[in-house]
């Protein structure tokens, strides 16, 4: 899978609560979730992000509450994967469960600016800075988690096999 798309960099420790803050946790549904994403960090963000864009940080992204509704809304954003130095590691699982690709190099953050353009192949975990000219490397998902992000998450993965299983 190839991905391609601009910039939004953000620091260290942006938690679940700046992603999509808890005034909107009654909400279930991914597009209204998504008209909230990162509004308490960036209130710009939902004006300006298009789909296939790549969000971008430092350290421990993802921290805080283990909610769900962080990265669905970032996904439902339009949003085509998270790249970070570190991620907070419920935050890393709930991601890949919903199909929310997530990438730790950082090589890749520190030689990035908000606004640049990425390419990534998930499969080789290639990151290449498109603006810069420079090419980095993540550790590539293992074919576990990579079917689950190819299928859409846990829950379409799910039915997918349990289809072929009745086939």
């Amino acid at each position: 899978m190839k991905l391609k798309g601009k910039v939004f960099k953000y620091g260290a420790d942006v938690n679940t609560d700046v992603i999509i803050p808890a005034r909107y946790l009654n909400v279930s549904d991914p597009a209204e979730l998504a008209r909230h994403c990162m509004e308490d960090i960036d209130a710009a963000f939902l004006n300006k992000v298009q789909p296939g864009d790549i969000i971008m940080a430092t350290t421990n992204f993802g921290c805080g509450s283990s909610r769900e509704h962080a990265p669905l809304a970032i996904k439902a954003s339009g949003v085509s994967c998270v790249i970070a130095k570190s991620f907070a590691r419920i935050f890393f699982r709930n991601a890949i469960n919903i199909g929310l690709p997530v990438l730790e190099c950082a090589e890749a953050v520190a030689n990035t600016d908000a606004g640049d353009t990425l390419e990534v192949e998930l499969e080789k975990g290639k990151i290449k800075n498109v603006t810069r000219g420079k090419t980095f490397i993540a550790r590539p998902y293992p074919a576990f988690m990579s079917a689950l992000i190819s299928a859409g998450g846990l829950i379409e993965y799910t039915k997918k096999r349990l289809a072929n299983m009745r086939a």
